[in-house]
């Protein structure tokens, strides 16, 4: 069964570009006006198979700066230790209170991936909850992982150490990941996750490598 996302039509205070506005200024990789403004370059979504988490690839873009990779995860109760990253809270009409965290601190997002990454995967297909019945729609992203499907994946383990820069650099006893954060010049050397929109060349999201 293909890995899916179940998404609702939904009131969201604040929204999510609300709390990234917030959020960028306090990263040291972001360079740009103390309220960005931030506008929404494209998203996807990765796949939990708890199916507890949700797990967001977001790009954006702050007025005529570059683009900037924002992956998010979305909870309903706080991760534990997660503080560092917690991005906010907003208020889901359906789902309740959601804790909103950096994804580059959340062990769902990191193991997703790692998964997309090692095995060659991509973005989960996306449906939306619609009076009862789920009606797929296509994402406005393509995700690409550039290993082989039948890589044996570890279980990526708790965060050794990390650095929140671009790209924000994520080791764990399993695996080394690599997120860039300002997209466009990023090359890679190892195993890549590619995002391809709006009929673009694929652009270098992730890295990851095995320890």
């Amino acid at each position: 069964m293909p890995d899916m996302a179940l998404l609702y039509r939904a009131d969201i205070q604040p929204t999510k570009l609300e709390l990234i506005d917030s959020w960028l200024p306090t990263r040291s990789w972001y360079q740009g006006p103390a309220e960005p403004g931030v506008r929404r370059v494209t998203a996807c979504r990765f796949d939990d198979p708890d199916g507890e988490v949700g797990v967001e690839t977001i790009l954006v873009q702050a007025g005529d700066g570059p683009v900037l990779h924002v992956p998010l995860t979305y909870r309903g109760a706080p991760l534990a230790g997660g503080e560092p990253w917690l991005v906010g809270t907003t208020e889901h009409s359906v789902l309740g209170k959601r804790w909103v965290y950096d994804a580059t601190g959340d062990p769902v997002y990191l193991q997703a991936l790692a998964t997309a990454i090692l095995t060659g995967g991509g973005e989960a297909e996306e449906f939306l909850e619609v009076d009862g019945r789920q009606e797929r729609r296509a994402p406005a992203m393509s995700l690409r992982g550039t290993g082989a499907p039948d890589t044996a994946v570890p279980v990526v383990g708790p965060i050794d150490r990390t650095t929140d820069g671009d790209p924000t650099r994520i080791v764990t006893g399993a695996v080394e990941l690599t997120v860039h954060r300002v997209l466009g010049s990023a090359t890679g050397g190892g195993l890549l996750l590619t995002g391809v929109w709006d009929g673009g060349t694929p652009t270098t999201l992730a890295e990851a490598v095995l320890r």
